[in-house]
């Protein structure tokens, strides 16, 4: 059997290269994004740009739409509104009008760390390293709890998460949801804060890769994309029960700050 064809918008990111790295064996991929990827089809296009990005979805049986407004930019509602909020509007349109039968669409784990904010629950506590204040359980939040977003970007993802649910309700699309933890470039926690949902590369391959995979029938579905941290609040037993997650990383392995592996 042919390997599935995978469009990665946002194809120049950490994520994207992560992916094609790891999986490129059991993906033919291709890439959207403005800068140029190369040792894959390409097409250089932002998707705030509808018309341009329409060539890229030709044949495609899966979309990884990984593209959205990041960095320093999570604060500025002008440009979530353009990029992460029209620019996924844009994605899920091409991409019904091509007949691609999936798209896995990353959202963000930062849709539901508004929590932290409540007082009356353990995970601010948690965020700032007071584990002094911690009790010896607590509820893990998952897909089923109210979203309280953090910022302007993760507005911008929950918009994307009812496209979601919407895209597979009205045209039977599967629209996969990975709830992405505190994946970082130097693959290991870098402040306090995140240590309850880091994520390593690993475990972030390993993910997308159960996703891509997931049987054809499971038309939607939110997963929580967090390492196995002592102190996590976020649930991974959907996706460890669903898609055979298996995490592997663990927050607490790693001194904060130095990169060096507390066992090591």
């Amino acid at each position: 059997m042919p390997n599935k064809k995978v469009l990665i918008t946002g194809a120049s990111g950490l994520i994207s290269g992560l992916v094609m790295d790891g999986l490129s064996d059991q993906y033919d991929f291709s890439g959207l994004s403005r800068r140029p990827v190369g040792g894959i089809p390409h097409t250089a296009a932002s998707i705030t740009d509808a018309e341009a990005i329409k060539p890229a979805f030709e044949g495609i049986d899966t979309v990884l739409h990984l593209a959205a407004g990041t960095g320093g930019t999570t604060d500025s509602w002008e440009l979530q509104m353009s990029l992460t909020a029209q620019g996924t509007l844009n994605v899920f349109q091409a991409a019904k009008e091509a007949g691609v039968k999936r798209v896995v669409f990353m959202s963000a784990g930062s849709n539901m760390m508004g929590w932290q904010r409540d007082e009356s629950k353990p995970y601010g506590a948690m965020w700032r390293g007071d584990y002094a204040d911690v009790p010896d359980k607590w509820d893990y939040v998952d897909y089923t709890w109210e979203p309280r977003p953090l910022d302007p970007y993760s507005v911008c993802k929950l918009f994307g998460e009812n496209l979601c649910r919407l895209w597979s309700d009205l045209y039977g699309m599967s629209m996969l949801v990975m709830r992405c933890g505190a994946l970082l470039p130097s693959d290991h926690p870098e402040a306090r804060g995140h240590y309850p949902g880091f994520l390593s590369h690993a475990d972030a391959v390993q993910m997308v890769d159960r996703i891509l995979s997931a049987p054809d029938d499971m038309k939607f579905m939110i997963f929580d994309a967090i390492s196995e941290n002592d102190y996590r609040w976020r649930s991974t037993d959907p996706a460890k029960e669903l898609l055979g997650y298996q995490p592997t990383g663990r927050a607490e392995d790693w001194k904060l700050g130095d990169g060096k592996d507390v066992d090591g």
